[in-house]
């Protein structure tokens, strides 16, 4: 029999999950075209148009992960002989260059940032006139350096020429503000079980007519059945025309998630993440510790903090695991070794847990011999009083 043990998640996902999406993992399984589950699915649109702050009709959740919603947002709109213009400052934004490589006769066009800052938008937008691309692709939460990408001018830029913007937003989407109409995103995509506290599994997507009706006049077939968003769009609508077997159980938790988030109010959601990523950072530089996403741009879902010189980030990871039952996650690429990446995202964003990342993580570098400048929950506790 299964015994996971029970874990305090911090890494920049997945989340903790809600009671009440746990019960929703446990509850009766009905088969994928069962009435009530269909109902179900309408439901979950409807709510995932709210998170979205979007009107789009093509609002559902593919069954894959964010980067399975990844490659839906690129191989659906790209076909030979298309262009697209990628914004590339990050871990997770290079793996949509690599995608975009992957496909035949497409060009890339990579404008390059530096980790830790977003991309220049003024360099997007000149790529998007010079090169006039099918797509102009970004993230909105690198969650590899915690910087946020601003909109500044990009969807002017695409409808100026004809471009759909593409927005990652699995770091973001139910925690950091993201409003897909007013921004002008084409196609925007997330994961579940990040900031809004579902299981892995299920990637959020909403597609606008723009790119619905670009997608129609395809010359060539999606080049992936699976991913095919306009045959998952026949699903979710009123039709519910078969596609595949319904992750029936995963979207019960969904809805259960998404139903959390409203109750709550998206608003005051929001306000909640940056209460708690404002807290986390604070207590984090009272120890002495390097934040390292540019101070004008961090996102609040992601605080990525740079280890003192001479301690392994992986054996400090190790170490609040073993130890406190408490996860975070160590950097990517070079930075591998050498940072943590503490996620405040959904149900996993509490008081409590920003206090025990920073009390366990003194602790375990005193015992490195860094000695901490100040009190790191002390200083964490200070904003909660403000």
């Amino acid at each position: 029999m299964l015994r996971p043990p029970q874990r305090i998640l911090m890494a920049p996902g997945p989340s903790n999950l809600h009671p009440r999406v746990i019960q929703a993992l446990i509850a009766p399984l009905t088969g994928h075209k069962d009435p009530y589950f269909l109902g179900i699915l309408e439901e979950t649109a409807a709510l995932l148009r709210q998170v979205f702050e979007t009107r789009n009709r093509a609002t559902f959740a593919l069954p894959t992960s964010g980067g399975g919603g990844m490659e839906a947002a690129l191989v659906n709109p790209l076909e030979p002989g298309d262009t697209i213009v990628v914004g590339d400052a990050g871990f997770f934004a290079h793996r949509m260059v690599e995608i975009a490589q992957r496909l035949h006769n497409v060009e890339v066009v990579v404008v390059c940032g530096k980790w830790g800052s977003p991309v220049d938008n003024t360099e997007l937008v000149e790529a998007v006139r010079k090169h006039r691309p099918k797509v102009l692709g970004v993230v909105h939460g690198e969650t590899s350096s915690g910087a946020e990408q601003p909109f500044d001018g990009l969807s002017d830029a695409c409808r100026e020429t004809g471009a759909l913007l593409v927005v990652d937003a699995v770091a973001t989407l139910g925690g950091v503000r993201l409003p897909v109409d007013e921004l002008g995103i084409d196609i925007c995509y997330s994961g579940s079980q990040k900031c809004l506290s579902a299981p892995p599994g299920l990637a959020p997507v909403t597609v606008s007519d723009r790119a619905l009706q670009a997608i129609a006049r395809r010359r060539t077939p999606v080049p992936s059945w699976y991913l095919d968003l306009g045959l998952h769009a026949r699903l979710w609508a009123a039709e519910h025309i078969y596609h595949h077997t319904s992750p029936v159980l995963n979207i019960f938790a969904l809805y259960e998630a998404l139903s959390l988030i409203v109750e709550e109010g998206l608003q005051r959601r929001l306000e909640r993440h940056c209460l708690h990523a404002a807290a986390l950072r604070a207590g984090l530089e009272a120890l002495g510790l390097e934040l390292f996403a540019h101070p004008a741009h961090r996102v609040p879902s992601v605080t990525t903090v740079l280890a003192p010189a001479g301690i392994s980030s992986t054996a400090v990871k190790a170490a609040l695991l073993q130890e406190f039952n408490l996860e975070i996650a160590a950097g990517l690429g070079e930075y591998a070794d050498g940072m943590w990446r503490i996620g405040i995202m959904g149900h996993s964003a509490q008081q409590a847990n920003v206090i025990l990342v920073l009390s366990a993580l003194e602790q375990i570098l005193q015992r490195q011999g860094f000695q901490p400048r100040g009190s790191g929950a002390a200083a964490a506790e200070a904003v909660y009083r403000d």
